[in-house]
């Protein structure tokens, strides 16, 4: 059994233990590390090296965004999530901008938790439902629902890719399931975020499913 290795960062010492409890919990997951803000966070991702990074957003010394500017940095960074209480869209958006692949709200129930770890760890993107609505707006305000069809100019192995990646496929599970190297998916996706004018995968995936026939 592969054991998930996650790095937990919060400022309330109650809340963070029982979150740990509740992951550790699970059986496959391990908690390698807990940070009480920001800086120390970055700095244990450097030293601990985890699969998965959960990070709270109010936290001191630069907060779960400084911080994850900073382990974005990294040669080869962490996946990295936000689990925050934060419904602030300004958050949301920063945080995709900036690399987070999910965005939860503590709000979320300990098992739902637990699979969402595993999902997100597995290279799944996850926006929590509210504020995905948000997201999709605030883009359509940006112009993206100005073009008749923004997919117009993607190849067909593009909308093939882009089609898995919205039903939440990893990289890995794309290469599979088209008989192509996961690299060569990292390709076309640096090339479909360019032509779709989108920062991340989230953005792309939820444009793909506005657009993109079943």
């Amino acid at each position: 059994m592969t054991v998930l290795r996650v790095l937990l960062a919060d400022d309330h010492p109650l809340y963070r233990d029982g979150v740990a409890r509740s992951l550790r919990d699970a059986g496959d997951i391990d908690i390698v590390g807990e940070a009480q803000d920001g800086e120390s966070a970055a700095a244990m991702c450097v030293a601990l090296r985890p699969d998965l990074v959960l990070l709270d957003i109010s936290m001191p010394k630069g907060g779960g965004i400084g911080a994850l500017g900073q382990i974005m940095q990294m040669e080869t960074p962490p996946l990295v999530a936000m689990l925050t209480a934060s419904e602030d869209e300004g958050d949301l958006m920063q945080a995709l901008k900036l690399g987070a692949l999910g965005y939860v709200l503590k709000g979320v129930g300990a098992t739902e938790l637990v699979e969402l770890v595993r999902e997100l760890a597995a290279g799944r993107s996850y926006v929590s439902p509210g504020l995905a609505g948000r997201l999709l707006l605030a883009m359509r305000g940006k112009g993206a629902a100005a073009e008749p069809n923004p997919l117009a100019d993607l190849s067909r192995r593009e909308e093939d890719i882009l089609k898995l990646v919205a039903q939440g496929r990893s990289n890995k599970e794309v290469g599979r399931e088209l008989n192509i190297q996961e690299k060569t998916v990292k390709h076309y996706m640096t090339s479909i975020l360019q032509k779709l004018q989108v920062r991340n995968r989230v953005e792309a995936a939820m444009l793909a499913r506005e657009h993109l026939k079943p």
